[in-house]
């Protein structure tokens, strides 16, 4: 995968590029301290994924991620941890407090790439019954039991079906693939999520868990979602 690194600050630059060499599945291809030289530089090369700071002069990484091709990926890095809701709400697939550890990072870079095995092997929802959906993806027919879905992702025009054990990507947005799910058991958590209830092992007012994934709880759904799931209302403060 082709990368590169936006960041204002020379010395979290090097530090990411650093971090960086150590997976062989990446190729660095620039570094920048602008969103303005990296989107240059996008217009003539190809970017899978983008290590995207948020706060800099000129364009913001939160702007910048808005204009960016749809097959490229974006992991924001950032000193700030207030921007994570607004940062899935650019589909971006993951978002990095600076100091970065290690294992955070490899986490990141397993998802950059497993996306990106995905959009190239786009998916296209071919039937939708009561109970499943049939999604041709890969050269293969895939038929999705509704009742195994663990929740969906948002992700630039498709959704990630995510399973016990895989993962599907489909041509749809989430509005339509939530309609077609029984709204009894699937809730809509956030501008990009549409939870199972049946599989969330826990959560606070900001977050839900399912298995090993952390999914964010978005300000506009949180009263809905925690008044639907716990069927009563609650007080202002969990």
């Amino acid at each position: 995968m082709n990368c590169i690194i936006v960041d204002d600050e020379p010395l979290a630059r090097e530090g990411i590029l650093l971090q960086l060499q150590g997976f062989t599945e990446l190729t660095i291809t620039g570094s920048f301290n602008s969103a303005k030289r990296a989107s240059e530089f996008m217009l003539s090369n190809q970017v899978d994924l983008i290590f995207l700071d948020i706060q800099m002069p000129g364009i913001n990484g939160l702007e910048f991620a808005t204009s960016i091709p749809q097959q490229t990926l974006v992991v924001f890095t950032t000193a700030f941890s207030q921007y994570a809701l607004q940062s899935y709400e650019v589909d971006a697939i993951d978002y990095l407090v600076k100091p970065i550890k290690k294992e955070r990072l490899k986490k990141a870079v397993a998802k950059a790439i497993s996306y990106h095995g995905l959009l190239n092997g786009e998916g296209r929802t071919e039937q939708v019954g009561n109970d499943f959906m049939l999604i041709k993806a890969e050269r293969r027919y895939h038929k999705v039991l509704n009742k195994n879905i663990l929740y969906v992702e948002a992700l630039k025009d498709y959704v990630v079906i995510h399973l016990e054990d895989n993962k599907i990507i489909t041509a749809m947005n989430l509005k339509t693939i939530h309609g077609h799910l029984d709204n009894t058991c699937f809730i809509r958590v956030s501008k990009s999520y549409v939870v199972n209830t049946n599989y969330i092992t826990s959560f606070d007012s900001h977050t839900l868990y399912i298995k090993n994934s952390e999914i964010p709880i978005g300000d506009v759904f949180r009263k809905d979602f925690l008044e639907t799931y716990l069927g009563k209302i609650l007080p202002d403060k969990l």
